[in-house]
């Protein structure tokens, strides 16, 4: 399987030798799971895309600095390039960004969270709909580190998963478009890393509370299999 990652974004110059850039980190957790998936990026920021939509069996958007609602041409024209996977019903996953992203492009509404950010690691807990993944009430683990959230999901979504501080969590569109709002592909180690970055302006007792979470488990791993199987299917 051929996963084309559409990255948004550049890690920070100081952890990218440690954690390297998005693309790495996902082509981690996913051949984790399946040693023989492939990858290619596409540098959507500097308007890199596929020739064909068919060049690989399906897209990952990655997070993004910027927000999905910012007046930014590479961000108008991502929004088009989904509305052209979505037409095509062609296999995407969308992280974070990408999870705003899809909302944005099909007709939903992301907007900065009354909360404020929104970090550390989270408990998910699946619904009805989302019994390819689980059972109604089922919960998994997932690192977040965001201050924007979906609002309103985009037209035809299906609500998968909501945690307590992010009720828009994990959405599905048809049976072509999967999205999470947390991030399974970050190490604790750069979510650490990011959370001290931004001490000051999270706050001390978000930061503590956040690097607290850090002590538990995730379960990226079960994410990263449901993505494999999802692009799959």
């Amino acid at each position: 399987m051929k996963i084309g990652i559409l990255n948004a974004d550049a890690v920070k110059a100081e952890f990218v030798a440690e954690f390297g850039e998005y693309p790495d980190m996902f082509s981690r957790l996913l051949m984790a799971v399946d040693p023989d998936t492939e990858f290619v990026t596409y540098e959507v920021m500097n308007g890199e895309y596929p020739a064909d939509l068919d060049e690989v069996d399906g897209y990952l958007i990655t997070g993004s600095k910027l927000s999905v609602y910012d007046d930014v041409a590479w961000i108008n024209a991502l929004k088009d390039f989904v509305r052209k996977l979505h037409a095509a019903e062609k296999k995407l996953v969308g992280i974070c960004f990408g999870h705003q992203l899809v909302a944005e492009a099909l007709g939903g509404k992301t907007r900065q969270a009354n909360q404020g950010w929104c970090v550390g690691v989270h408990k998910a807990e699946l619904t009805a709909d989302a019994a390819f993944y689980g059972p109604a009430a089922a919960q998994f683990q997932i690192l977040s580190n965001h201050k924007d959230q979906v609002q309103e999901m985009p037209v035809g979504a299906k609500l998968l998963a909501s945690t307590a501080a992010c009720p828009i969590a994990m959405t599905q569109v048809g049976t072509h478009i999967l999205t999470f709002q947390g991030h399974a592909e970050f190490d604790k180690g750069y979510a650490l890393g990011l959370l001290n970055m931004r001490r000051e302006i999270l706050g001390e007792s978000v930061y503590l509370a956040a690097v607290d979470t850090l002590q538990q488990d995730t379960d990226s791993s079960q994410v990263a299999r449901w993505v494999l199987d999802f692009v799959a299917s």
